[in-house]
């Protein structure tokens, strides 16, 4: 068994995790899992690369502390490499702010600066950091690299991170970061991968899930993103609500009494898909719906997708490749079918039969814009910085 690297990809309640073989160019995922902590009795579950069950555990509720569903995944890897090592682990962080434009190996140092960046991401930051703790605590020797989301975007010109607000608050570091960019950078590898002529088009990338966001690139570079400062900016999402007007929160705070708190649980949690429709955040769950309030969410929806498409489409100067990637957009054959013929001004023609089969290529023959079906892999993009940042 060869050296490899742990990578670990925290969500709201679960996390997810690659065990990648990194002894050749190219990390090969070796297995894959998730630690749900979501259930009465979490567990974990991995399986190898292509689905096959490897290993199951159940802990009680009582006994589901971060820590010990760690100690889970170390104790079944220690078995797993048989003659081989675990070189270190790998983490998805949210928000990397100003100061952390490329990935960064733990220390006490960066997880205060890490720490200190959670008021940008009060839900993400936190669940990022604890996995970081927690293994410092029960394997103190093992490196730990920091991966961010931020990073992708950190170019951006200042035209398109800058808010028109006194200059001395965008010197505090108050300006727009953009997300997703561990997905959008392997997005960005997998075009040059498929064609070395698509990096070079006028590209918008869609990550849709639970969290949504847009990313323009041209030449494997992000010249655009939607989200901004946290998070909650852009596109509606699962529970969160997108761009709005701050007007409008000064007015619920100020004409119908809500505290700072109350307005960032409604925004994060409250909003988006499960607000619109108040039955559910799952796309799924609204698609399947014959609820009017449904329709209206799934329409918001991709009204906004297709809006922010066109202003991506804008900073480029030009529309020439649109990709879809994330949970919905890789598995939702009707929400790619409504945003792109929300597109068709700007030349964009879905193959209905393609779409419907998920090819990678769902664009018709006479469409001007060349669409895509590209899975996303965060966790290879980090297993790809940390195999870097070992070899420095």
């Amino acid at each position: 068994m060869s050296d490899a690297v742990l990578v670990l990809n925290s969500g709201s309640s679960s996390i997810k995790f690659g065990l990648f073989d990194i002894s050749s160019t190219e990390p090969k995922l070796l297995c894959k899992g998730l630690l749900d902590e979501h259930d009465a009795k979490p567990h974990l579950t991995v399986t190898d690369a292509t689905g096959n069950s490897l290993f199951e555990k159940r802990r009680p509720a009582a006994d589901s502390d971060g820590g010990a569903l760690l100690a889970d995944i170390f104790g079944w890897i220690n078995d797993y490499l048989v003659g081989g090592a675990l070189l270190a682990v790998g983490h998805r962080v949210v928000h990397g702010g100003r100061d952390f434009a490329g990935p960064v190996e733990v220390t006490d140092e960066t997880i205060a600066a890490m720490d200190a960046l959670t008021p940008l991401a009060p839900l993400h930051q936190p669940r990022c950091l604890s996995p970081i703790r927690a293994i410092k605590s029960l394997r103190p020797g093992l490196k730990q690299i920091a991966c961010f989301d931020t990073a992708f975007h950190q170019g951006l010109a200042p035209v398109v991170s800058r808010f028109a607000i006194p200059r001395r608050f965008e010197e505090i570091g108050i300006r727009r970061y953009g997300f997703h960019g561990l997905s959008f950078e392997f997005i960005a590898s997998r075009l040059a991968e498929i064609s070395p002529s698509l990096p070079g088009k006028r590209t918008v990338a869609a990550h849709l899930g639970n969290g949504a966001s847009l990313c323009a690139m041209r030449d494997s570079k992000s010249v655009d993103t939607t989200m901004g400062l946290t998070p909650l900016d852009g596109l509606m999402m699962g529970t969160r609500c997108g761009v709005i007007d701050p007007g409008a929160l000064l007015y619920l705070q100020q004409q119908q009494g809500m505290s700072v708190d109350d307005l960032q649980h409604m925004l994060y949690q409250q909003s988006g898909l499960l607000g619109v429709s108040g039955l559910s955040a799952d796309m799924r769950v609204l698609l399947a719906s014959d609820d009017p309030r449904a329709s209206d969410a799934i329409d918001l929806f991709t009204f906004r997708v297709a809006k922010e498409v066109a202003a991506m489409a804008n900073t480029l100067g030009g529309l020439e490749c649109l990709v879809f990637t994330g949970g919905i957009g890789e598995h939702s054959a009707e929400i790619r079918q409504q945003v792109c013929d929300r597109l068709q001004w700007l030349g964009v023609s879905i193959d209905h039969s393609a779409n419907d089969r998920a090819n990678e290529c769902i664009s018709a023959k006479n469409s001007e814009v060349d669409i895509r079906i590209i899975p996303t892999s965060e966790e290879t993009t980090i297993a790809r910085h940390c195999s870097a940042k070992l070899s420095e």
